[in-house]
């Protein structure tokens, strides 16, 4: 076939069916650069042996800000050189003193991989032998031991620091005793419940360094969000420098909102997203150009990775010219994917956020984005993703039926000029905060009147102490339990358990494919349920939740399954009320009940079966609205119960816009008739025991929540609802009408006027 460059390929997508909503062209920018700091004449000479003979503006900025040990946060795009920021005084004063230590902390291995030979690219340059080494899950033993007793920068992820390192630092005393720099990259990504730990984890760190006679500087990087002053020092608890104006050079850059074409109006359904990204991907591949696809579950990688190649097998192209890469390969397999993008050998990866972040993974002319990622910051995270080296490149946001992909799909202009998120943390979420109180107290003794960061934890040692979790004596608590807390938790679900997937497809020689996090494990790993790696498909036929195995054995099926959640909601304690508007302690109890078969490409329901698992339950916050009866008497009991299953259904997609959370993060439940008012009410619950804040943030921003999924539904083209707007089942029942009807009630109750 004759290949089209990329301008000539961007031409053809307007021949698409569907609808290119939004086609903006990001100019090219000139650089804009600084003086050279004061910095050792090696590191000047090996940078520019590198072809470094200039930095831009910000940079220098950064770099002597952090010379002058001043905390720093630098907030420029992707590609903006961030990585200087940080190389350039580490090495610096590794160069002044030999004994000197830095620690960099990124979000996923992946990226801590990358950074690793960004800066031993420098070092390499210079004859003073400098050590710069990875310790995560994926380091050997036998490397461990040197790390720990020669590593100038050792670069690791916050769950290995949490688990690995700080229970551990009496090994790691000349890193402690010395430790000048920290690096903490991708800010942006410490959000939620993840930078909720993520602060306690640095609470501790500093504990430990204060115990060994360091106080280092802090330098964070950040792709764009509103408040990253704000984020940085409620990380760190410490006042940081903001340096927000990028210098750094930009080539011109086309960015495409597709929208595929409605194939029942009636109903608002549109042809499916999956197929045109695969289409789209596919194309691309064939025509030589590089591409980036970015989509939002395991799943639905597995699922683009088997369309794609499917794509290239009709259009007589390679199929193993694009990969897979997602959490849940290993270690081998990721970092064999890395390589072979990085050298052309493959031309395509589709990957859920891990390269998100600033992996470089060499030139890529293309960003493929399936579904809105649920961020503005997120979205152009992977935008940045194309064009990293190269000049002209280009990225194609593909709208899913969801009502937030709708709502952007239609009103554009919201995501080309909308200020990208808030960032919210609560380090002092009681079940967060005493998990660490508790990893803290077995790392070193704590004082009596000693602070934890820069709260008081007398109230939650002296609980401890009743428990005989911690032993006081002497002015001080000791740890005293026989477990080893960190272990007991993870930074970024409820437990840090994953279950081992095994194939026995060869009884005689089962191998280990992957893994699963627990709390994943009930809707995607089932008995029966179909599981997907590397675009290959397995069936579960055993999982065994206490030895946390899970058995599957290769099938050729032409369906994936997709299970149901039952949720159920119960009020504890009512901590304010505002209205009809209410804020407390709730109970949630959950389990998978059935699920379904849903045929490849066309998704239709082919079948189902009952999953029989035990229930879990959790202790969490939660908003809720009340719907008085003179309202609801109006609509009568069939329509309230429709109206409520389309609320639902938009708050649950809208809500994390405003709250700035990923979906994940909250639950939204209805009830026709609540046990605890006596009335319909409609719950917002943070997805977390005890709350990171989410609920109240819904509470706060109740007026908005309204306005913005009455605006959504009302965008909407469909007639009477659709999965956009109203949800699935909702598009069985009519539910538009009464959807809008109660949001119009809601608008009018008393304490909206």
């Amino acid at each position: 076939m004759h290949k089209k460059n990329l301008t000539a390929f961007l031409k053809t997508l307007q021949l698409l069916p569907g609808e290119i909503t939004a086609c903006k062209t990001m100019p090219a920018q000139e650089a804009e650069f600084g003086p050279w700091p004061q910095i050792n004449p090696q590191l000047t000479n090996a940078l520019k042996e590198l072809g470094i003979k200039e930095l831009y503006l910000h940079q220098t900025k950064a770099i002597d800000m952090a010379l002058a040990k001043k905390n720093v946060v630098v907030v420029t795009p992707t590609a903006s050189g961030k990585t200087l920021c940080y190389n350039i005084p580490v090495i610096h004063s590794i160069l002044e003193n030999h004994s000197s230590r830095a620690l960099y902390i990124f979000p996923t291995k992946a990226l801590s991989q990358d950074q690793l030979a960004e800066i031993n690219a420098i070092t390499n340059k210079i004859d003073m032998p400098i050590s710069t080494c990875t310790y995560d899950g994926d380091t050997p033993p036998n490397i461990r031991t040197k790390v720990r007793a020669a590593g100038h920068v050792v670069v690791t992820n916050p769950d290995m620091l949490h688990i690995g390192i700080l229970p551990h630092h009496t090994k790691w005393i000349k890193l402690f005793e010395n430790l000048r720099y920290v690096v903490i990259d991708e800010l942006h990504t410490y959000k939620g419940v993840f930078g909720s730990h993520m602060s306690n984890v640095i609470r501790r760190l500093k504990r430990v360094c204060s115990f060994y006679g360091s106080n280092p500087t802090f330098i964070l990087c950040s792709a764009t969000i509103s408040n990253p002053a704000e984020l940085a020092e409620g990380l760190i608890e410490n006042h940081v420098e903001l340096i927000t104006n990028n210098s750094a050079p930009r080539a011109e850059k086309h960015v495409l909102i597709y929208n595929p074409p409605l194939i029942n109006k009636n109903l608002g359904i549109r042809a499916s997203s999956l197929a045109a990204t695969a289409d789209i991907a596919a194309q691309a591949i064939a025509n030589g150009i590089s591409t980036i696809v970015f989509t939002r579950s395991r799943l639905n990688v597995e699922l683009l990775l088997t369309y794609i190649r499917e794509n290239l097998k009709r259009l007589r192209v390679d199929e193993n010219l694009v990969s897979g890469y997602r959490g849940g390969y290993l270690p081998k397999e990721r970092r064999k994917i890395e390589k072979d993008l990085k050298s052309g050998k493959i031309l395509g990866v589709v990957s859920t956020n891990a390269l998100e972040l600033g992996i470089d993974i060499g030139s890529l002319s293309l960003a493929v984005i399936h579904g809105y990622p649920g961020s503005i910051s997120s979205a152009w995270q992977q935008i940045g993703r194309a064009g990293r080296r190269s000049g002209h490149s280009a990225a194609i946001l593909v709208a899913s039926s969801a009502p937030l992909d709708q709502f952007i799909a239609t009103k554009p202009n919201y995501f080309f000029g909308g200020s990208p998120e808030l960032a919210r943390i609560n380090p002092n979420n009681l079940y967060i905060y005493v998990d660490h109180v508790k990893c803290s107290a077995f790392e070193l003794p704590f004082a009596q009147d000693e602070s934890f960061g820069i709260t008081n934890p007398e109230e939650v040692l002296e609980y401890l102490s009743q428990y005989e979790v911690l032993h006081f004596a002497g002015s001080r608590y000791f740890w005293q339990s026989d477990s080893f807390p960190a272990q007991n938790m993870s930074l970024r679900s409820a437990t840090n358990e994953n279950y081992v997937i095994i194939d026995v497809t060869e009884g005689h020689k089962p191998r280990v494919i992957g893994e699963v996090d627990r709390p994943s494990a009930p809707m995607l790993i089932h008995p029966e349920a179909i599981y997907f790696h590397d675009g290959k498909s397995y069936q579960v036929i055993e999982l065994d939740t206490k030895g946390m195995r899970c058995y599957v054995k290769s099938v050729s099926v032409d369906y994936y399954t997709d299970a149901d959640l039952a949720t159920h909601l119960k009020v504890l304690d009512i901590f304010t009320e505002k209205g009809n508007w209410g804020l407390g302690e709730v109970l949630l109890t959950f389990r998978p009940t059935v699920y379904k078969k849903i045929k490849l490409m066309t998704h239709e329901n082919v079948g189902y079966g009952h999953i029989h698992m035990d229930e879990d339950e959790m202790h969490t916050t939660a908003c809720w609205i009340k719907l008085e009866k003179k309202f609801t008497d109006i609509l009568g009991e069939e329509r309230l119960s429709t109206g409520l299953l389309g609320i639902s259904h938009l708050f649950r997609a809208i809500a994390p816009l405003f709250l700035m959370c990923d979906r994940g993060d909250i639950r939204v439940h209805s009830m026709v008739r609540d046990p605890m008012f006596s009335a319909p009410t409609i719950y917002i619950a943070d997805n977390v025991p005890g709350g990171v804040g989410l609920a109240d943030g819904a509470f706060a921003l109740k007026e908005k929540l309204i306005d913005a999924a009455f605006e959504a539904i009302e965008s909407c083209p469909c007639s009477d609802g659709c999965p956009a707007c109203t949800g699935a089942f909702g598009a069985t029942m009519n539910a538009k009408g009464p959807t809008m009807a109660l949001l119009e009630i809601l608008r009018s109750q008393e304490d909206l006027k």
